[in-house]
Parts: structure tokens; C-alpha cells; sequence
């Protein structure tokens, strides 16, 4: 089988996937230190040391420090990222691998003990992202309802994992058994209409993800999984290990849902032609599942990232959507409530058809005047067609880390995972994780 052969021993990681690595674990990192400030991330911090305790394996909570189990460093971390919401995607896969796969490796690698091996460490990773990215995308060809990311995040992480923990063919074979049946395959729709702090799904499917590693490694049974069976037969693995999905993950420049972030960029358009206070009414055409993010008086920081009005409101007269703008005082910024109140949203046949390879909006600002501004097709930055370059990505970890963390904390981030030299300070990295970002010396994690 193909992809138990490439998650048993992957092959050494070419230099554009390798340099792509680094680019979600920068961004990532950063969207989980910023994610830290929610009220959803301090919820599950506390319910992660209440009901997680830390047994013969201890992992620290990232960017808290305190130990819990490797499994519940892995629900925490998850959540945190997709708390944020401004974390790296896969289109075909309508969803999210880093936001799961990452803290539970960082939590299994100190849990364990392991090497400070940059290029094992963004091997494994970059594992993960491919046969998670390819589960998802087949998982969403062949159902038919719209399910959330932790389904197969949690296949994937048992698969990135198992590995590591000394599993081989046949324990592999059963810690991806375990996860597919265990995965929260969740309605995300529900999500969408009703947004709460369940997100994604991605912390679940994570922690999910990281018991069934452990549990295949004791000896539990739970093969075998049909999702991989499904997509083996059907060749979606025939291309591992020559082409690299890691290199087609999408960044979000803003905090919110992806969906509204073409709406967020024509918004900008039409700023630079215009002040948000010259306008009278907005609409905003865009594909049918999108029109359902609404939003227009958030009251939460999740009804706030799944909406369009609210954050198209916030880049109009704002000219950005930072962590602040979606959480605390933010949410209650009278200007924006009041433009977002002018706006429509209606569905657009042309952004259907697009959907999901290619998510796209249009925007029409009528003005006081009664003039009438009009934007072509936008699509989001940060897509693979128009990506954020690494100047880009480290600029926007600085924004996220360091109203969370401080500057101390920023600068050693971006140190760490250095894309200006290809370089990761892997014992770094986990030391900045596990002191709950004071940026320590890279010997503390090793005490």
C-alpha cells in the first residue's frame, strides 16, 4: 500500500517542499501564539489540565507550559490555532491539515524525548500534510455532506505519528483504523450558520489523532480504515513523494473564515477609491455556501471570523482585520457595526462554478451620492496563484505574536524558523512552545 510505505519512510524532502514546510510552521506558530488571547483557547487550556493530567508521557501546553497528557496538548494546541482563524489551508480539501497535525507532534516529540532533527521533524510533518490533504480531498469528492477538517486530520496525525512511536505496517495499518473511526466528522454547515467555539473540529480531530498513535503502538486493534482503502484503490496516493502538496497550502493575511476573504479584498479595492464613510449601501456577490456567513453584530469572536459583513466592514474603514479587530473591544467598534448593517450579501452563479478550486467575490458600493462603484472578480491573497511571499509571512507573524507575547517572543519566532536561510531551530522552536512564550534558551526544553 502507498501510503503506509510513505508514511513508514517518506522520502527526503526536496528543497521547494522543504522551504514550504517552513512556511506553514512560521505561520502557524504565530496563529497559535495569537490564538492564545481568546476566550476559546483559555477555556480549553483550563479543560485540558482539569481532565488531561499528565501521566508517564508529558507534553506541555504550547505557549503555557503547564504539563498535561500528549493527547491533551494536542486538543489545546488545536483549538488555539483554529481559534485564531487565520491559519494555512488546502482548497481541494475544503479545510485545514497544520492546524491539527502540528501540536500534535510537538506534543508527542517532547513527550518522547526525541532528537532535536530539524529535517525528521519537518519530514514528519510534511507527512502528515500529504496524506491529509489527500484524505480530505477525496472525503469531500465522494460524500455528500460538508464536513469538518478533524475527520481526516485525525487519520493524518495517527499516520504522522505512529511512526515515530516505533509502530510498523501492521500497527500503522490499525493507529489509522483507530483515528478514521474515531474522527469527528462534524456538520460543518451547523458551524456556519450557528458559529460557537467548535470550529473546525481540528483540536478533536488532533487529539483523536494522537491517541490512536498510542493506542496502536500498546497493541489496540482498529483496522482497517476504509477511507485510505477508498483512495488507495482509486490512485489518489499514486503521486506521493513526487508531487507535494505542502507547496499548494494557501496563508490568510486576515483572521476570518477564508470564505469571506475574497469579499475582504475587494473591500480594499474599493477603499483605495473611495472613503468608507461616502458609503450608503454594499453588496457583496459571492458563491452559495459563503453567503451563508452573515455576521453583520458579531458578539463573539467566532461570529465574528464566520461572517463577511462584519470583517468587510472592519477593512473598509480600517484598511486591515488584526487579532484585536475580531475580539474584546473590536467587536463593539460602533463604525463598523453601522457599515456592516448596509450590507447584502447575494449568491453569484460565476463564484458557484469556481467553488472550491477557486474562491472568489465581487463588491457594489452605492454611494451618498448616489454614484455606483463596481469591482471585478477578486480572489484572496495568500491563494497559491497570488501567494504571500516569506517577507509577507514574517511580517505577519510579527502583527500575531507580538500583541500576544511581546517583541522578545516575535523576533525569536521568526529566528527560529528562519526562511531567509532555510534553517529551523527545532530545540528552539520547542523551548519557546513549552515556556509559554518567554523566549528561553533552547537548553531548557531538554531539562
Amino acid at each position: 500500500m502507498k501510503h503506509l510505505a510513505f508514511l513508514l519512510q517518506p522520502p527526503a524532502l526536496p528543497p521547494a517542499a522543504r522551504h514550504a514546510a517552513l512556511r506553514s510552521l512560521l505561520d502557524l506558530c504565530a496563529v497559535w501564539a495569537s490564538g492564545r488571547q481568546t476566550a476559546l483557547s483559555r477555556l480549553i487550556h483550563e479543560h485540558a489540565r482539569a481532565h488531561f493530567a499528565a501521566g508517564a508521557a508529558t507534553a506541555p501546553l504550547g505557549f503555557d507550559g503547564r504539563p498535561v497528557s500528549p493527547a491533551g496538548a494536542a486538543l489545546a494546541g488545536g483549538m488555539t490555532i483554529d481559534a485564531m482563524d487565520a491559519h494555512d489551508g488546502y482548497r481541494e480539501a475544503k479545510g485545514h491539515a497544520g492546524c491539527g497535525l502540528l501540536p500534535a507532534l510537538t506534543s508527542a516529540w517532547l513527550a518522547e524525548s526525541l532528537d532535536f532533527d530539524p529535517d525528521l521533524f519537518l519530514q514528519r510533518l510534511v507527512a502528515g500534510y500529504e496524506i491529509g490533504c489527500r484524505l480530505g480531498a477525496f472525503q469531500h469528492r465522494t460524500l455528500p455532506d460538508y464536513h469538518s477538517s478533524g475527520s481526516w486530520v485525525a487519520v493524518a496525525v495517527a499516520g504522522m505519528l505512529a511512526p515515530l512511536l516505533g509502530c510498523d505496517a501492521g500497527r500503522l495499518a490499525h493507529a489509522l483504523g483507530i483515528a478514521e473511526y474515531h474522527g469527528p466528522r462534524a456538520p460543518m454547515m451547523r458551524l456556519i450558520d450557528h458559529p460557537t467555539m467548535l470550529k473546525d473540529s481540528s483540536g478533536w480531530g488532533s487529539m483523536a489523532g494522537v491517541c490512536a498513535a498510542y493506542l496502536a503502538r500498546d497493541g489496540f486493534t482498529g483496522g482497517p480504515a476504509e477511507l485510505p482503502r477508498q483512495a488507495e484503490a482509486t490512485g489518489v496516493f499514486d503521486d506521493l513523494g513526487r508531487t507535494w502538496l505542502i507547496e499548494a497550502q494557501y496563508f490568510k493575511p486576515w483572521p476570518v473564515c477564508r470564505w469571506a476573504q475574497p469579499a475582504v479584498q475587494a473591500a480594499l479595492q474599493v477603499r483605495e477609491r473611495v472613503g468608507a464613510r461616502r458609503i450608503a449601501a454594499l453588496e457583496v456577490f459571492t458563491f452559495r455556501e459563503a453567503v451563508r456567513l452573515a455576521g453583520a453584530a458579531p458578539a463573539t469572536t467566532e461570529e465574528a471570523q464566520y461572517a463577511i459583513a462584519f470583517p468587510v466592514a472592519c477593512a473598509l474603514l480600517h484598511g486591515d482585520i488584526a487579532p484585536h479587530h475580531v475580539d474584546g473591544g473590536g467587536l463593539r467598534d460602533a463604525d463598523v457595526l453601522a457599515l456592516a448593517e448596509r450590507l447584502r450579501l447575494s449568491p453569484d452563479p460565476a463564484c458557484e462554478a469556481a467553488f472550491p478550486g477557486r474562491r472568489k467575490a465581487r463588491l457594489v458600493a452605492r454611494l451618498i451620492t448616489g454614484e455606483v462603484l463596481e469591482t471585478d472578480y477578486v480572489e484572496a491573497a495568500g491563494d497559491p496563484e497570488r501567494p504571500l511571499d516569506d517577507a509577507d509571512l514574517e511580517a505577519k507573524a510579527r502583527r500575531f505574536v507580538e500583541p500576544a507575547l511581546g517583541a522578545v517572543a516575535a523576533e525569536a519566532l521568526v529566528a527560529q524558523v528562519d526562511l531567509s536561510r532555510d534553517r529551523l531551530d527545532l530545540a528552539g522552536l520547542l523551548a519557546l512552545l513549552a515556556s509559554g512564550g518567554a523566549a528561553p534558551c533552547a537548553a531548557a526544553v531538554a531539562e
